[in-house]
Order: structure tokens, then C-alpha cells, then sequence
């Protein structure tokens, strides 16, 4: 299924591993190798992402906690959202502008097809989603590393 550029991936799950009452295990299988994995907490309300990576591609799974999903359509130009929840997983490829708010404390991991720190620019800041005075004061302080703003002074 698809959302934007963004594919949600569905798992797989064996059923025997749910009758026999622990539980279930679900899988999902990358297309490509995982190079590093990062755990991504999230507190209400916040907003991380805003950017998009142009060296890899990235797979999200939700561990715990809601977000709203933020893109822009391909197609249309137009910014479009969607809920993702305990268990969803995107697949989203390298160069697809992405935000994600927290409508609760949660957590996520990110997987990376090309470790962060072998990258040129491993980020790009877009602004999807307006963020909040403390990130912005916190973003001028530290010099907007690897930013649109930064990028358009070279």
C-alpha cells in the first residue's frame, strides 16, 4: 500500500505462533540491507523528522504510541497525513520529505540502508511541519546542521 512516495509495509505472521497462546511473531522483510538501526523516542506533541535523507533509504517500525505521518504527494504537491500506530511499518526512499508528530508519548525504530556516519549529508531540513519555538531556538543554537538553510549558503 502505498501513501505518497511512502510504502506501509504490512508483516507477516505465522498463525501457529498466535494459537499457541504467548503471542505472535511478525516479520518484515527489507528489500535491502540494514546498515545501522536507531531506537527513537518521542514525547507528545513533538514533531521529529522534517527532513529527508538523499544518501539511504529508511524503514520506520512503531513500537509503541501514535503519530500522525506527514508527506507531500508526488502527484498533487500537496502535504497529506495519515495515522501510524503500534506495529506499522514505512518503507520510505531516500529523497521522500517526511515529519512525524507524536499524538502520545511513543517510540519507533529507524532503520538505515547506509550508516549515518559514512553519509556526506545524511539529512535535509524541510518544513513540513511548523515547529515549536523551544526546537527552533534550539536548532538556531546548535547552526541548523545539515539544513536547507545551511545548504543554501554554499
Amino acid at each position: 500500500m502505498k501513501f505518497g512516495n511512502i510504502k506501509i509495509l504490512l508483516g507477516d505472521c505465522n498463525v501457529s505462533t498466535v494459537k499457541d497462546g504467548r503471542g505472535g511473531i511478525f516479520t518484515w522483510i527489507p528489500r535491502e540491507p540494514i546498515k545501522e538501526f536507531n531506537l527513537v523516542q518521542f514525547s507528545k506533541g513533538k514533531v521529529r523528522g522534517n527532513h529527508h535523507h538523499p544518501e539511504f533509504n529508511e524503514y520506520i517500525l512503531v513500537v509503541d504510541g501514535t503519530f500522525s505521518v506527514v508527506t507531500v504527494d508526488p502527484a498533487t504537491k500537496q502535504e497529506i497525513a495519515m495515522i501510524a500506530s503500534k506495529g506499522t511499518c514505512l518503507y520510505i526512499p531516500k529523497g521522500t520529505s517526511h515529519a512525524l508528530v507524536a499524538s502520545s508519548d511513543a517510540t519507533c525504530v529507524s532503520f538505515l540502508t547506509k550508516c549515518w556516519n559514512d553519509c556526506t549529508n545524511p539529512i535535509l531540513r524541510d518544513e513540513i511541519i511548523k515547529q515549536d519555538k523551544e526546537y527552533k531556538d534550539y536548532a538556531k543554537k546548535e547552526g541548523f546542521i545539515h539544513s536547507h538553510e545551511e545548504i543554501r549558503k554554499k
